[in-house]
């Protein structure tokens, strides 16, 4: 599959607008805003990275099974966990990256 074990997944409405939506909510999940916390926007982030792996594995399963799913919707839905999964990885070092500086100062 795409190198994870489980935990993340999605697949469902795989095409172009599908995927120009995905990172558009995910996109959106990583802006700030007022009424939403930090914590709220990690945790929205992290769900939406976990149901597009359980796509991809559900359309890779599908392929595998020959259950009719195309080979190129499974495709695209792992490489849009995967992207989701690469984001949620660097929003994750930034933050890591972030605390450390603030642990560092001298105050």
């Amino acid at each position: 599959m795409n190198g994870f074990s489980g935990g993340f997944g999605l697949v469902g409405g795989v095409g172009a607008a599908g995927v120009d939506d995905t990172f558009s909510s995910l996109a959106s999940a990583t802006q700030a805003s007022p009424s939403v916390p930090f914590a709220g926007m990690l945790k929205s982030m992290v769900q939406q990275t976990s149901a597009l792996d359980e796509q991809a594995a559900q359309a890779v399963t599908g392929v595998l099974s020959g259950q009719g799913m195309d080979i190129h919707d499974a495709m695209i839905a792992t490489q849009k966990a995967d992207m989701a999964f690469q984001l949620a990885l660097e929003v994750r070092n930034k933050a890591v990256g972030a605390y450390q500086q603030m642990m560092n100062m001298q105050f």
